[in-house]
């Protein structure tokens, strides 16, 4: 007390005589120690959610609602993989939600290093109403949707890209965009009228590869075949490599070594027609003759695929330029 009296008196004094004013405690102290990186981990503002008020509700309308998710350009993500990528990735993270109890190390560092416009601290029984999962997220996060637009920045040297047409199914979709991710494509396209990209549902089936892999929806045709003809204009040897589930080519026929497209049709119809009248070769994976199953699911065919033409190109690839591997 005594310590706390007489540095008040010297500053009293200090005032008096217009001299600079000194720290009243030592270096750190105000901090709680010497900490040099205090003021940099500090946490974003942070809003209290008690009950389901109109900004709770907007957290369950970008899980459940289509058009209001694209009105608000911004998409729900839980899941410590999905969050990790996205941060790491350079995604734009709005807000980040989490409970009032302890969190964990993970949790705490991301509220402190990340920069978001506000974050939100609901009770117990609020997140376990918003998370999708048995056990409940500690963290969710609200991001912000990219722009949708085809750029030849995306592509490798000896590009590789996948075009879906009119997914149907959110974790055909998600798994779609999984092995993408794992077998080397550099950009995922989707045409025509599917399951939303942002759906959480794609987004937790996607495992974390959803913010690694570049996914353009395209609505107009138009836009696609102008992209075409600028990636042939770099890469002559380009073609367009068509699905079907109907005895053609089979895949392993084809010469994938060169720059590529893969065109995966909707699992019920198919590759539609336009596409199919634009690809080079439509090409087909052999199944067994007494095979009750007429078709593959259509992410496994996808798959299939993309591996046989990752095989042919590490078949070129100089010896000791593999990539990983994996069981």
């Amino acid at each position: 007390m005594e310590r706390y009296l007489s540095a008040f008196q010297n500053v009293t004094a200090l005032f008096m005589t217009g001299r600079r004013l000194p720290r009243l405690f030592p270096d750190g102290e105000e901090t709680g120690g010497n900490r040099p990186e205090a003021a940099k981990r500090t946490r974003m503002a942070t809003t209290d959610i008690y009950t389901r008020n109109n900004i709770y509700q907007h957290f369950q309308v970008l899980k459940t609602n289509r058009n209001k998710r694209y009105k608000a350009g911004e998409f729900f993500v839980e899941g410590v993989r999905s969050i990790n990528e996205a941060v790491r990735q350079g995604w734009h993270v709005k807000s980040f939600l989490f409970g009032t109890g302890r969190l964990s190390d993970w949790a705490d560092n991301l509220l402190k290093t990340v920069s978001t416009e506000v974050n939100y601290r609901l009770t117990a029984e609020l997140m376990e109403e918003l998370s999708g999962k048995t056990d409940t997220s500690e963290l969710m996060a609200v991001i912000e949707m990219r722009e949708d637009k085809l750029k030849e920045s995306y592509l490798s040297e000896n590009p590789f890209i996948v075009l879906f047409d009119r997914p149907s199914n959110k974790g055909n979709l998600g798994t779609m965009i999984r092995s993408c991710d794992a077998l080397g494509a550099d950009l995922l396209i989707m045409t025509g009228h599917g399951v939303d990209l942002y759906d959480p549902d794609v987004v937790v089936s996607a495992m974390g590869s959803f913010f690694k892999l570049p996914v353009v929806r395209v609505s107009d045709n138009n836009d696609l075949w102008n992209f075409v003809a600028d990636v042939r204009k770099r890469c002559p040897a380009f073609q367009i490599i068509g699905t079907t589930a109907h005895k053609q080519v089979p895949v392993y026929g084809v010469d994938l070594t060169a720059p590529v497209m893969l065109m995966i049709g909707n699992e019920t119809m198919g590759l539609n027609q336009n596409f199919k009248d634009m690809c080079d070769v439509l090409c087909t994976i052999p199944m067994a003759e007494d095979s009750y199953a007429s078709s593959f699911n259509v992410s496994c065919a996808a798959s299939v695929m993309m591996y046989e033409l990752t095989r042919q190109r590490s078949a070129k690839r100089p010896v000791g330029a593999g990539g990983k591997e994996t069981i």
